[in-house]
């Protein structure tokens, strides 16, 4: 008589070729800590802490009582919000797109990466991806079939040069490009002779060029970051993805938009139109409040505030004992790992911070073999706290010397 298929027997070809998950140490003694009633200064996950705006959370109360709006709604996203976005690109930008064929709402930026990646990568693809980066930026490659070949990525480098170099040892030539900037996690910016450099190299090695812009909106400069679509010609091979999970403090709402080259954007669609019904309606059209110039003041709000924390936590940690250089854009801080903790790893460092401290941070090489050596602070703790964070990291480090 069959019975139950035996678990160690089977191996799911896609699960199998993604690596341990080198968090998990980090993220079951935070969960064990916190349920043994510490209090833990937790800088680990990039969540937003501050309010959505007043203005976005009155439009889904209003659209929520709507009827009809309890619907499924069209997986490439509802007209309005479609336009929201294009209008967004032209108040920012200057850039005009079609809402109809060049922009595409997706479940954050996330899921939109991820399903591009699968509708475009074929077994055996390379594509050229940021190390260190958002883990989708790898992974999504790799879950598609692919291979991804690493480009170099952090402050002081040429992010030009790191690309060329990555397409130099690419073992076939790639399909497309990741780029982020400003990046996650390191905080590494970019200029828009960048874009121009990298529109020229995708057309003469016929490369798609994915760009993630999810930080646009938290240089500290007070400036928007650029967009690969100041360069003229950049449509004809590349799309960009922006999230109102950053700028307007909304993470757990997963609205995010794709727009872009109409071929990409066409394949990001139907890919999608298998996969889900798309958004709850009331929540993409208070995404598209949020999208409007109405809202700008709350993006201005949230941008120094994150400038303020990067100014209070790089300063503590100096006062610590472990100066670390000031970003100049995200909401992170992408520090060394101290003195002999070097030797340690970032994952054993930062599970005795944790450990010892009460401080959770999280550790570089989950974010890619480029991120070893290095700790991220998301900058989600408040003002006083991050200063009592510091303190409690300046009596670990004192502790270890």
């Amino acid at each position: 008589m069959a019975g139950a298929p035996d678990p160690s027997s089977n191996r799911f070809a896609r699960l199998a070729a993604l690596p341990p998950y080198v968090l998990a140490a980090v993220d079951e003694l935070k969960s064990r800590l916190r349920a043994e009633g510490h209090d833990v200064f937790d800088f680990g996950l990039g969540n937003p802490d501050g309010p959505s705006p007043r203005a976005v959370i009155d439009r889904l109360t209003a659209e929520a009582q709507r009827p009809g709006n309890q619907r499924y709604m069209p997986s490439r996203g509802l007209p309005e919000v479609r336009r929201a976005i294009c209008d967004w690109y032209q108040r920012r930008y200057g850039q005009s797109f079609d809402p109809e064929t060049e922009a595409v709402v997706t479940l954050g930026a996330k899921e939109g990466l991820a399903h591009l990646l699968l509708a475009i990568v074929a077994p055996g693809d390379c594509v050229l991806s940021p190390d260190p980066c958002y883990p989708i930026h790898r992974y999504g490659v790799i879950i598609a079939g692919g291979e991804p070949v690493p480009v170099t990525t952090r402050p002081g480098l040429d992010p030009y040069a790191e690309i060329e170099a990555a397409l130099a040892r690419s073992p076939r030539k790639p399909k497309g490009l990741i780029i982020n900037f400003p990046h996650n996690p390191t905080s590494a910016v970019v200029d828009q002779r960048f874009f121009e450099k990298v529109v020229a190299l995708a057309k003469r090695e016929s490369l798609w060029l994915i760009s993630d812009l999810a930080y646009a909106d938290l240089a500290h400069d007070g400036r928007p970051a650029p967009s690969i679509f100041g360069v003229p010609g950049a449509r004809e091979l590349a799309v960009e993805f922006f999230t109102v999970s950053k700028s307007y403090s909304m993470p757990g709402w997963r609205v995010g938009f794709c727009v872009g080259n109409r071929t990409l954007v066409g394949a990001l669609t139907t890919i999608k139109g298998y996969l889900d019904y798309g958004i709850f309606g009331p929540v993409q059209l208070a995404a598209a409040t949020a999208l409007s110039p109405a809202c700008d003041p709350d993006v201005a709000a949230n941008r120094e505030l994150y400038t303020r924390r990067t100014a209070v936590l790089c300063d503590g940690l100096a006062a610590a004992g472990w100066p670390v250089p000031r970003p100049t854009a995200s909401m992170f801080v992408w520090a060394p790992l101290p003195g002999r903790a070097v030797e340690q790893g970032s994952v054993k460092f930062a599970a005795e911070l944790l450990s010892e401290a009460r401080v959770a941070v999280s550790p570089g090489v989950g974010f890619g073999p480029g991120g070893e050596g290095f700790v991220r602070f998301a900058l989600v703790e408040t003002d006083e706290r991050a200063r009592q964070a510091c303190a409690a990291i300046g009596k670990f480090l004192s502790q270890r010397r």
